[in-house]
Order: structure tokens, then sequence, then C-alpha cells
């Protein structure tokens, strides 16, 4: 009897691109989006207030922008409204990503270099590519280079207020790697605005920032309770950092990236989880919103539209948020699955990336804040970049409106295989149909053959 070559089994399985997330991974991405969908939603209309109230009450508007308060003593806090919000606000947004992140590496989607590939690829090709384009734009003379960092950055509740608005089924794999390309592209611009866009950095305040900063993390490792002492601490290192020189909201990522994502023995939830549930909504619903409204005012007219796409600094704005992000993000995860044999789930398409990349091209709450940093002695040049971030984020929301629309029908469908429960037990059917108690379960709920309820099991 001759003996038989042995059968090599694979002992591998190809990754797959935008598979199924396991379901504590949904549950909290659920959560999360539910919420910066609604923060999106009223960014959208702070964003339509700021237009209407900027060009129907100019002066009105420019008042209460210009309006200072605080104390100009011993921290140089005497700021205007719109500095309040662009230094004091957002800090609550940064730090809100700055949890995201810490999640991220510690529980989430980036917690194995084999999944974080993909959307650090794709993030990172997101924000070169539009650079790019911008320098290029902006060689010549008449050019502004400095505001080469404007199209980079992803805004994700502006991204989710627009799939809210046109009512598009989005996938929870797809909205999961949009959450998770954010996340990466806010680090990414938060590293851009404290390296290029710090100045006249005062090192004693931010030596006591540092200081204040281990401090809270020190307090926090060793389980100290209380938002009586975390919120006064958390207000002082701003402070300090605002007074350094290094933007504020360096502060409230460093304070995010400081709180522990993982849990330990009988917890439900880590602290960062239970914080973040915390503030997110303040996030999303106020601090946000508010920003948008004190810098999303600009003066829009026939001139001024002519200047976007005449002018190198605001056309190279729209180019790099419309085609620098899009190539960018598709080519980048293209390019990553490619090279590391990753599947795409056979459920999706190539054009539901390319939808998705497109949608990502929506540039607003950060793109707003660099415009200001990038042109800060150029006032005029700013509120043109400005213009240009609302006219490039919303050809990319329409754009990316019209590609998902076409697919609607089965996202739909998706979601609805997504969300099923047979049982109504609260667990989706997906992530049980390999149990044989559900099957059985779901067998005796099954409508019998002649319609008259439920089949009696076999």
């Amino acid at each position: 009897m001759t003996e038989q070559p042995p059968v090599h089994e694979p002992t591998t399985r190809r990754q797959q691109l935008l598979g199924r997330l396991s379901l504590p991974e949904r549950t909290f991405i659920t959560d999360a989006l539910r919420t910066e969908t609604v923060g999106g939603i009223l960014l959208l209309l702070a964003a339509v207030v700021a237009l209407v109230w900027a060009n129907v009450w100019p002066h009105a508007y420019e008042s209460v922008l210009d309006y200072t308060v605080g104390p100009s003593a011993p921290l140089h806090l005497d700021l205007t409204l719109g500095n309040w919000a662009k230094d004091g606000l957002l800090t609550i947004f940064f730090f809100v990503a700055g949890i995201e992140l810490k999640r991220e590496f510690v529980a989430g989607e980036l917690r194995t270099p084999s999944a974080a590939l993909l959307p650090v690829v794709a993030a990172v090709c997101g924000v070169a590519l539009p650079a790019i384009l911008f320098a290029l734009v902006n060689s010549g003379s008449g050019g502004h280079p400095s505001g080469w960092a404007i199209p980079t950055a992803t805004d994700i509740a502006f991204a989710l207020g627009v799939l809210a608005v046109v009512g598009s089924h989005l996938p929870s794999a797809l909205r999961a790697f949009l959450l998770t390309l954010a996340v990466v592209d806010d680090l990414i611009a938060i590293l851009i605005i404290a390296v290029f866009y710090s100045s006249g950095i005062k090192f004693w305040a931010l030596g006591l920032a540092f200081a204040g900063l281990v401090l809270f993390w020190f307090l926090h490792r060793r389980g100290v309770h209380g938002w009586y002492l975390f919120v006064p601490l958390a207000v002082v290192n701003w402070a300090l950092m605002h007074e350094s020189g290094i933007h504020a909201t360096v502060a409230g990522v460093a304070m995010g990236l400081m709180l522990r994502c993982h849990r330990e023995g009988d917890e439900q939830h880590s602290p960062g989880e239970h914080i973040e549930h915390l503030v997110r909504p303040l996030s999303a619903g106020l601090a946000v919103p508010v920003f948008a409204l004190f810098a999303a005012g600009v003066t829009i007219s026939g001139p001024t539209l002519r200047e976007v796409f005449t002018q190198a600094t605001p056309l190279g704005i729209v180019i790099g948020l419309l085609v620098g992000k899009t190539v960018g993000i598709f080519g980048g995860t293209w390019l990553a699955a490619r090279f590391t044999r990753a599947e795409l789930n056979p459920k999706l398409k190539w054009a539901d990336m390319f939808a998705v990349s497109v949608l990502a091209g929506i540039g607003f709450t950060v793109s707003l804040l660099i415009s200001e940093l990038a042109f800060r002695d150029d006032l005029a040049l700013a509120d043109l970049s400005k213009t240009a971030v609302l006219v490039g984020s919303l050809l990319c929301a329409t754009v990316a409106t019209v590609l998902l629309k076409l697919r609607n029908r089965h996202y739909r469908e998706l979601c609805e295989e997504e969300e099923r429960d047979v049982d109504g037990d609260g667990v989706p059917d997906v992530y049980q149909e390999d149990d044989p108690a559900w099957r059985a379960r779901a067998a005796e709920l099954a409508p019998r053959p002649d319609g008259e309820g439920p089949e009696k099991p076999r």
C-alpha cells in the first residue's frame, strides 16, 4: 500500500477588509455614532445659522465674535468669544478624540498591527495627498504654502450628519471604518497643530503644564475619583498650555490619552469609556456646534465664490478635499489590501469604499481651525480659506450622497440583516447562527407551513 503524501490544510485565513465587527465593538460603535450623528445634525444647523447671521447681519456677527471676556492676569485669558470657542470648546472635542484614540489602540480596531494597518495607511495617505496637491497648486507666485494642512482633516460629525439628513443606511462595517479613520486623522491633525502652528513657546508655562498632566495621570492611576478634583485640574492644565504657546487643544488630547481604557476585575466599563460616555454629548452637542457658529460665518457672494476657483489658496483647498482625500484614502486602502492580501467583505464592493472615501473628504471643524491658525495675520485670506472649506465639503457631501444613494437599497438589506433578532434576546442573529441552542429557538419561532403560527420543533 503506497503511503499518500500528507495533505497540508491552510493554517491561516486571509484577513477580511470591512468584515463583521465583534458584538462588543459593534455595540460601542453604534452608541458612539448615535451621539455623533445627533451632533452632526446640530453642526449642520450651526453652520447654516452662522452663514445666515454673517451675511444678513455682518456687523452684529463680528461684534459678538470679537467680544472679549476673561481675566488678563496672570495667564492672559482675556480672549474674544471666537477664541474661547477655538481654544476652549475645541479642547473638549480633542479630549474625546484622545479617549477614542486610546481606546482604539487598547481595545478597538487598532489594537493589533494587522487590523490597524488598513485604517492607518488610509488615514496617512488621506493626509499626505491633499497636502501635496495643495502645495503643488500653491507652488507658484501668489500661492500660500503655509496653508498646506487645511484640507487634510476629516470631520466625522459632519459626515454622519450628512448621512442622517440624506437617509443613507450605511452598514456598521463602513461606519466603523469611517470612525477609525477619523480617529487616526484627528491624531495626525493635533500633531500638525502642535508642531507647525505653535509659536513663541514659554517654557516655564509648558513645564508647569507638563507637571499638571503628570499629576492628572498619577491621580487617575491611583484610582482617585471626583469630578470636583479633575475638572479644576484640567482647566489649570488647559490654561497653562494656552499660555505656553502650544495650542491649548493639545492639553485635551494629552489628558484623553492618559485615561485607562481597559477593564479590570469585574468592571463593566473602563474609566475612559465611562468618561467618554459622559463627555461625548457635551462635545458633539455643544462644543463643536458652538465652534461652528463662531467659525463658519463667512461672507458668501459671487465674487467670493469666483475667487475660490481662481486663486491658488482656496482652489488648493477644494482640490485637496475633493480629489486629495478621496484618492488618498481609497488608494491607500486598496494598496494596503493589495500588499497584505486582505479580502474585501464579499457583501461589499470597492465602489462602496470609494463612496466612503469621498464622504471622508468633508473637512469642517479641524479645517476651519487650521485656516485661522495658518493665516492668523491675514484675516481676509483666512475667511477665503474657510469659504473654500465650506465649498469643498459641500462638493464632497453632494458627490458622496449620489454614490451612496445608488447602493442604498443594498445597504438597507445589509442593515436589516445585521439588526435581525428573531428570538428577541437583544443579540443580533448573525452573532448566534452557529449556536445550536439559538437554532432550536429560531425553529420554534419560525412560521409553520400552513401559516398558522410557529412551526412545531422536529
